[in-house]
């Protein structure tokens, strides 16, 4: 897919890796979309950053907890910068849950997110997709979809999920859709997280080193303009982390 002058939606696109994406989608000539739930500032600098690279661009707020918002925002979309033939599912929430104090509130919030959210927003665009014969979807999964973080089960078993839905949609969408997905290591470390703890990580990952935002948006790039013979794949980009 070439794409220059196609209409793209990175949900979460205000911010860290969906930013990063976003930009990169732009910079290849693709009118840009995102979505935004509290970051409205970043967002508004975030559209200025696309629209300096020469194309159009739209941040619109979604709360994609609410199924009502999903869909009033891919309208919203596709009524300015028109029919949507890249979705990035980049939107997701990462809380600490530990067992004992987790509650059904974790549950419900990292399903809605990181699992419903996607799943509607692919129901929403990927029919006009097949209509128009050709679209690309591509989610952000977790190399904790693999190896369940302790302490994040809530949000490991969403990108798990998450990983059942990516394959599942590459089989529902095709043949003109392909749908893939990126299961990061470490991209960004969270605010939280101890320099020994960052240093005993790296020692275990064989580059020896976390990713970067770009390395994220390079993948992203690769699985929609790369082939157009890959769908269904997940793709790693955790530096071997999962090899070991």
């Amino acid at each position: 897919m070439d794409l220059k002058g196609r209409t793209a939606l990175v949900t979460g696109g205000a911010v860290r890796v969906g930013r990063a994406i976003a930009l990169a989608l732009a910079q290849r000539g693709a009118q840009v979309a995102i979505t935004y739930r509290s970051s409205e500032g970043p967002a508004r600098e975030a559209v200025g950053a696309l629209e300096a690279q020469g194309v159009r661009a739209l941040a619109v707020r979604c709360d994609q907890r609410d199924p009502q918002q999903i869909r009033a925002a891919v309208r919203e979309i596709e009524a300015q910068l028109g029919p949507i033939d890249v979705l990035v599912n980049s939107a997701s929430i990462f809380e600490r849950t530990p067992f004992a104090e987790a509650t059904l509130d974790d549950w419900d919030s990292h399903l809605e997110v990181n699992l419903r959210g996607p799943w509607l927003f692919a129901q929403a665009v990927g029919p006009g997709m097949q209509a128009r014969g050709e679209g690309a979807i591509v989610n952000m999964v977790d190399i904790a979809a693999e190896r369940p973080f302790v302490g994040y089960l809530p949000y490991s078993v969403s990108k798990a999920g998450l990983v059942a839905l990516t394959k599942g949609l590459a089989r529902v969408l095709a043949p003109q859709v392909r749908v893939n997905g990126i299961a990061p290591g470490t991209i960004l470390w969270p605010e939280e997280y101890p320099e020994a703890q960052k240093a005993a990580y790296l020692e275990k990952t064989p580059l020896h080193r976390a990713g970067t935002p770009e390395d994220a948006a390079a993948a992203v790039l690769f699985l929609i303009e790369g082939s157009d013979f890959v769908t269904g794949v997940i793709l790693p980009l955790d530096g071997g982390r999962s090899l070991v």
